[in-house]
């Protein structure tokens, strides 16, 4: 299976469709009448289908068992045709599209096999995906026209002594904004001093690695707090607990984050995995913070 541990948990949705086509009228009228000899047909390819919706991982080699919140079965019956919908939700890594198909596909089965002794004609037609949300795509914005700056954080880094791993993902995640990158020593007032510059020359956003923690060197946290006058504590929050479920590490990182004017300041942590894992949590979601800023709808 895919490995997933890395995504973030939103709340998904999805809605598949399926057709079933009968050869004569008088079938649909006895499934309106309940006189099917097997037995109330809607209700029982219901039941199928809820069972099929919480199986899927179990028949589905590549599908993750996930926690289904919500499933609703229905039916519109035309002269010929049963149209089946099935909606699933669930707030999880991951989305419930094949979970969706396959209900209404174990649907369209069952009410082919309790009705074949009655018409021999019965087909199933198309089964797809008609809608789905929640996953990263629903939170893209058009990020073009908007101004970065990455700002390594490191004594190692600036002296030549270590080559820049975590600038560089920081880089490879940002590659639709038009991106400055620096390197700077772990020094308070330099850092300061050259996001105060970044910010005066209008920046939308400057993210800075490195110097976060709590060795005698880690300055950035008290470098930029000043410059902060609107502090976003939920984005630090939220990079913490995500990376808390994965390393007891997490809780030690001091970052913050906020606008200093109208300059989105985050503050990662200097390692590869602590920038990757709150990489993951924050974007593309933080963008949005633009169009807020500006009082557009959202």
């Amino acid at each position: 299976m895919i490995d997933i541990t890395q995504k973030f948990t939103t709340h998904r949705t999805s809605m598949a469709t399926a057709t079933v086509t009968v050869g004569k009228k008088e079938t649909i009228e006895a499934i309106r009448n309940k006189t099917v000899p097997k037995g109330d047909v809607l209700e029982v390819s219901r039941t199928a289908g809820l069972f099929a919706v919480k199986r899927t991982a179990d028949v589905i080699p590549d599908c993750h068992p996930l926690p289904i919140e919500y499933t609703k079965i229905s039916f519109e019956l035309l002269e010929r045709e049963i149209n089946i919908s099935c909606e699933v939700k669930t707030i999880y890594k991951t989305g419930v599209e094949v979970e969706a198909m396959h209900g209404a596909c174990v649907v369209a089965l069952t009410l082919y096999d309790m009705l074949k002794p009655i018409d021999k004609e019965i087909e199933i037609g198309k089964i797809r995906l008609s809608e789905k949300s929640g996953g990263k795509s629903d939170y893209r914005l058009n990020s073009s026209g908007l101004r970065a700056a990455v700002i390594v954080c490191s004594d190692s880094v600036a002296a030549g002594h270590k080559e820049d791993t975590s600038g560089k993902i920081i880089l490879n995640r940002l590659t639709d904004l038009d991106v400055d990158y620096y390197v700077l020593p772990d020094d308070e007032k330099l850092i300061r001093e050259k996001v105060a510059g970044l910010v005066k020359q209008k920046y939308d956003l400057v993210i800075t690695t490195g110097g976060t923690g709590l060795s005698k060197k880690d300055c950035t946290p008290e470098a930029l707090r000043p410059l902060i006058d609107r502090e976003i504590p939920g984005l630090m929050e939220a990079g913490r607990h995500h990376g808390q479920q994965r390393t007891p590490y997490a809780m030690l990182s001091r970052g913050v984050a906020g606008f200093a004017s109208d300059t989105l300041i985050i503050t990662l942590p200097g390692s590869s995995r602590g920038v990757t894992e709150t990489m993951d949590v924050l974007f593309p979601y933080i963008l949005h913070l633009f169009p807020i800023k500006e009082g557009a709808s959202h």
